[in-house]
């Protein structure tokens, strides 16, 4: 059942992914469904607490949430900027480049299976557009990037979730046993 007034802000990536209570590790939850509509509610460092079309509500790693390109991603924060796209959109143009070489050598039978695999190995790159917006995978980095025609700004990483940094006069939560600290 959906929630009347749900707009999704992203999707689950196409292969599920594992979701928790809290901003927790040790607080894992059944996980969240391939491709599932989902509203970013609020952000921890990596941690992206999410708002699921029927009501429920989890903590997910939020750098692997895929936006919904109606608007460009928000990290809820300032956003690591580069310069010009131009550099990565040469990269991803002569990685499709050296694919489709390798392809078309295969078709014309100059290319067995193995070889074909050989030339295509560590091969990487994912770009989508959508008019205006923008975004691409920079392998080099790790990282997916979003594209206004003039700067990147990154979107997710392939890194492990980071814990949000602790505010300033406060010290982080301990837990304490009865048998002391």
């Amino acid at each position: 059942m959906t929630t009347e007034g749900f707009r999704p802000t992203h999707v689950v990536p196409q292969h599920g992914m594992p979701a928790w209570e809290e901003p927790d590790p040790a607080r894992v939850t059944v996980p969240l469904d391939p491709l599932l509509p989902v509203r970013l509610v609020e952000r921890r460092g990596d941690w992206a607490q999410v708002l699921c079309s029927n009501g429920w509500s989890a903590w997910v790693d939020g750098r692997h949430l895929v936006s919904v390109p109606q608007d460009p991603p928000a990290t809820g924060g300032p956003q690591d900027r580069t310069a010009d796209p131009r550099p990565l959109l040469a990269r991803a143009e002569q990685t499709l480049a050296r694919y489709r070489a390798a392809v078309e050598e295969r078709a014309r039978d100059g290319l067995d299976g193995e070889s074909f695999h050989g030339r295509t190995r560590g091969l990487r790159i994912g770009v989508v557009v959508d008019g205006e917006n923008m975004w691409l995978y920079d392998g080099e980095q790790g990282r997916w990037v979003y594209g206004d025609g003039t700067r990147l700004s990154t979107c997710a990483t392939d890194d492990e979730p980071r814990a949000a940094t602790a505010r300033p006069g406060h010290a982080p939560t301990q837990v304490v046993t009865p048998d002391g600290p």
